[in-house]
C-alpha cells in the first residue's frame, strides 16, 4: 500500500508581474519520500518550493501539507511552517550570536522550550551535524560548510516533518560541498520527508526515490533515478543531464 501524500500540489501556478514562473504544476510527495528536483537556472524549482511553505504566494491551483491547505488563513499558514524545515543556499545565521544561540532561538520563541530544553535539543543536533564542538563560537569563525551544516541543524531543531533544499551547496567551494551532502544523506536515512533542488548528480543518485526534471514552469518528467540517468525520456532532459554530467 503507497504511503499517504505528505505533499499535494494540484495545477499550481505562479507569477511575477506578466511571467509565469509556475505552469500548472501538479506533484505529490510521499511521507518519508526524497524527492531530487532539478533542471537549468530560471526554470522553477526555487520557486515551487518556496510556495510549499509558504515563502511566496501562488495565483493558481493548490497545496496541501500534512492534510493542511495553504491558502491564505494565517493560521494554517502557520501550522505549515511548523511542519515544513527549510535551508537555503545562503545560511542567514545571525552574526551577532552564537552557533549554539542561534539554534535555540526558534525552540524558546516559537516553540515555547525552555532555555535548557532548548540548548539539550541543540546539542543534539549539532551532534546529527558532527560539528558539537562549534557551539560557543560566531558563525564569521566557522567554514561555510560548517555554516550550512548548522543551518540544517536549526532547521531540525524545530523538528519539522519535511525538510526543503534550496541548493544548499551552491555558495559553497568545492571541497566544503561533500560534508554537507554527507549530512544530508544520513537525514535522507532517517525517514525524513525531503525535497532538494541541487545540480549535484551523483548526490541525487545516491539518495532520491525520484528525480524531477523541470524546464520553463513546467515538470517535464518525473523518474526513479536509475530510469531518469540511463534513459531519459524527453529531449530536454537528456540535453540537461549531457551538459551536467559531462560539463
Amino acid at each position: 500500500m503507497p504511503a499517504p501524500a505528505m505533499i499535494r500540489i494540484e495545477a499550481l501556478s505562479k507569477r511575477f508581474d506578466a511571467f509565469e514562473v509556475l505552469k500548472s504544476v501538479s506533484l505529490d510527495v510521499a511521507a518519508g519520500e526524497k524527492l531530487v528536483i532539478c533542471g537549468p537556472s530560471g526554470s522553477g524549482k526555487s520557486t515551487l518550493i518556496r510556495c510549499i511553505n509558504g515563502l511566496e504566494d501562488h495565483q493558481g491551483g493548490r497545496i496541501e501539507v500534512d492534510g493542511t491547505p495553504l491558502g491564505r488563513d494565517r493560521a494554517a499558514r502557520a501550522r505549515v511552517r511548523g511542519l515544513v524545515g527549510m535551508v537555503f543556499q545562503q545560511f542567514n545565521l545571525f552574526p551577532h550570536l552564537t552557533v549554539l544561540e542561534n539554534l535555540m532561538l526558534g525552540p524558546v520563541r516559537a516553540r515555547g522550550l525552555s532555555r535548557t530544553a532548548a540548548r539539550d535539543l541543540a546539542m543534539r543536533y549539532l551532534e546529527r551535524v558532527r560539528i558539537p564542538e562549534q557551539a560557543g563560537k560566531y558563525p564569521r569563525h566557522l567554514s561555510g560548510g560548517q555554516q550550512q551544516r548548522v543551518a540544517i541543524a536549526r532547521s531540525l531543531c524545530m523538528e519539522p516533518k519535511i525538510m526543503l533544499f534550496d541548493e544548499p551547496t551552491s555558495a559553497l567551494d568545492p571541497e566544503m560541498i561533500s560534508e554537507v551532502l554527507d549530512v544530508m544523506a544520513e537525514l535522507a536515512g532517517t525517514g525524513m520527508t525531503m525535497i532538494v533542488v541541487t545540480h549535484e548528480m551523483g548526490f541525487a543518485r545516491r539518495i532520491a526515490d525520484r528525480m524531477v526534471f523541470m524546464d520553463h514552469g513546467e515538470i517535464v518528467e518525473v523518474a526513479p533515478p536509475e530510469r531518469f540517468f540511463t534513459a531519459p525520456e524527453s529531449a530536454r532532459c537528456r540535453d540537461f543531464l549531457d551538459r551536467i554530467l559531462n560539463h
